[in-house]
């Protein structure tokens, strides 16, 4: 119901960057770049520009797994974009990706430099590179491709929705816990129910499937996503809760999710050059 207190939205919105909570000083409602910074570039084939969140940990899970299967082609430089300092509003950072989102990444393993953005694109454009965990044709290509753009659409209702409201929200606010809870649930529920007969998401292949949806909810279901486990109740995906368990035990899983850290963890590679520096 209704109360006094109630927000009436002006007639024509404005920005009030005071109101953004954690996240007023990576969010803006125009884009471009507010500052000139050229990227360093490494010696690698693949130059990525990124941050150890879910949507960049897809990216350096796939490389990882790429090399563990034998394609030293896919040697990359991981550079570290901080998106609290407004690394992503760089000059060169807009030049990639004009969105201003990690991740974003150089291919110039080819006669001309390709620019790509977007984690499912950077997923799909490397297992096509490779032609890894990606099948080539058929019923079995399209299922992949339906599980991966199900994380694309999925995932902001986990964390734009669920995680802003529920973790870094300036207040608790009930309905919109309420909104997301219950989607993220489905979600979930969508999940196990597909994991009931199969080993990974799309079938019995490791694909870019799971690549795409585990560092969203493999690690919700982990206990380690908006300290909300019990919340959710995790623990009744029993099927999510066993493929993330064998997602999370893949050696490239958890070389791939230490690169582009943040902070002092023992385990955290803020730039990742050549393989020994995550040995």
């Amino acid at each position: 119901m209704p109360t006094d207190t109630a927000y009436v939205p002006p007639k024509v919105w404005t920005w009030d960057q005071e109101s953004g909570g954690r996240f007023a000083s990576i969010n803006r409602p125009v884009s471009g770049p507010t500052h000139d910074k050229v990227l360093p570039v490494g010696e690698h084939p693949f130059q990525l520009y990124s941050l150890g969140t879910p949507n960049g940990v897809k990216v350096t899970i796939m490389l990882e797994e790429l090399l563990a299967a034998g394609h030293k082609g896919a040697e990359y430089d991981a550079w570290l974009i901080n998106i609290g300092d407004g690394d992503q509003f760089g000059s060169g950072f807009v030049e990639i990706n004009p969105n201003s989102k990690i991740p974003a990444m150089m291919d110039r393993s080819g006669g001309e430099p390709v620019r790509l953005f977007e984690s499912a694109s950077i997923l799909f454009h490397l297992a096509e590179r490779f032609g890894e965990f990606l099948p080539a044709s058929g019923p079995a290509r399209a299922e992949v491709m339906n599980w991966v753009f199900w994380q694309m659409g999925a995932a902001p209702y986990l964390g734009g929705g669920f995680g802003h409201f529920y973790a870094y929200a300036p207040e608790k606010m009930e309905y919109p816990i309420n909104r997301f809870a219950m989607e993220v649930k489905r979600q979930l529920d969508v999940l196990d129910r597909t994991l009931a007969d199969r080993k990974f998401i799309a079938g019995d292949d490791y694909s870019i499937a799971d690549i795409a949806i585990y560092p969203w909810y493999g690690r919700l279901v982990e206990g380690g996503a908006y300290d909300s486990a019990e919340f959710l109740a995790v623990h009744e995906y029993t099927n999510v809760v066993r493929w993330a368990a064998d997602a999370a035990a893949r050696p490239a899983v958890q070389r791939g999710k230490r690169v582009n850290k943040p902070g002092d963890s023992a385990d955290a590679v803020k730039e990742r050059h050549a393989a020994t520096d995550l040995d």
